[in-house]
């Protein structure tokens, strides 16, 4: 391995901080990711332990809990171990581990979001039909494409970033690896790096994100053609709570893959990357959760149970 003869370690600077933040940060940063693990996990046993929540919607967005609790594992633990140790140093293998675990995860939950983007449309869309259209064997395959899109898409840039070489800085000016502060301390021409990255992570974006406009363009024509107000209500409830897990997921990850890296500050990367690999898997069991009936009245039954 050409570059691990070179540096076998790197030093992750982490969020750029005042000493006297130190401990608070630390303990917000755990509260979130305790939170972040209890939400996800609380959410994904409701749905197991429920029958009433045994249908595709709720498939989808166990899974999505459990992605969100993997990503944000991926990434806050080594922060919140780097805000105490004085040398914040990661191996390289570590350093590569970590890249293609995030990789993976943050691809799937793009690939899930618009695979529960397809189902809400073909729910409301084209009612009559769903049970014969989203079948159990349909929801299994799009779960495993969505999975296997994103180890496909980690083991490309994995692949690019074997071939750099990092023999000028060993400092990595971010809270985890990630190919954009990979490649600003290569001594190697990253252009190649930086055109897989527009080419794959543009396409992924853009495939997801046109998927999930094209089904609620079709959502939003079929709820204004209702005339029931009760089931146009219970349609807005749902789908506007995966259109607000959308729009806040897409848009720091639309503006660090897809702008281009020069122009781009480590601050501001960093910034965007908090809020996708830190607030949002915490948010999303709430944005999920508090406005959608089914869940509260499941949470409420099995609260009184324990009793």
């Amino acid at each position: 391995m050409k570059n691990a003869t070179l540096l076998t370690e790197f030093v992750l600077t982490g969020l750029p901080y005042q000493p006297e933040w130190q401990m608070p940060l630390f303990l917000v940063f755990l509260a979130i990711y305790l939170i972040t693990i209890g939400g996800n996990l609380g959410l994904i046993i409701l749905i197991r332990n429920d029958p009433h929540l045994h249908i595709t919607m709720y498939f989808f967005l166990g899974t999505l809990a459990f992605v969100d609790a993997w990503l944000s594992s991926t990434v806050t633990p080594k922060m919140l171990v780097n805000l105490l140790d004085k040398d914040k140093m990661i191996s390289f293998s570590e350093c590569m581990t970590q890249f293609f675990s995030f990789v993976v995860s943050a691809t799937t939950e793009c690939f899930l979001l618009a695979a529960m983007a397809y189902d809400r449309y073909v729910a409301i869309c084209k009612p009559l039909l769903y049970p014969l259209i989203m079948t159990n064997r349909l929801c299994i395959q799009l779960l495993v494409l969505s999975l296997a899109g994103g180890v496909l898409h980690a083991l490309i840039h994995e692949s690019f970033l074997f071939q750099l070489t990092f023999c000028n800085s060993h400092i990595i000016h971010h809270f985890y690896c990630d190919v954009i502060p990979l490649t600003k301390i290569s001594c190697t021409d990253p252009v190649i790096n930086y055109l897989m990255l527009y080419i794959f992570s543009g396409s992924i974006q853009v495939f997801s994100i046109v998927t999930i406009l094209f089904s609620y363009t079709f959502v939003l024509l079929t709820i204004l053609k209702k005339k029931s107000e009760k089931g146009a209500s219970k349609a807005f409830s749902t789908c506007g709570a995966h259109l607000l897990s959308v729009s806040l997921y897409y848009g720091p990850l639309l503006f660090m893959y897809v702008h281009p890296a020069s122009s781009q500050a480590d601050g501001q990367d960093m910034i965007f990357s908090l809020f996708y690999t830190v607030l949002i898997p915490v948010l999303n069991p709430f944005i999920y959760s508090l406005r959608n009936k089914q869940v509260i009245d499941s949470l409420r039954k099995m609260l009184k149970r324990n009793a």
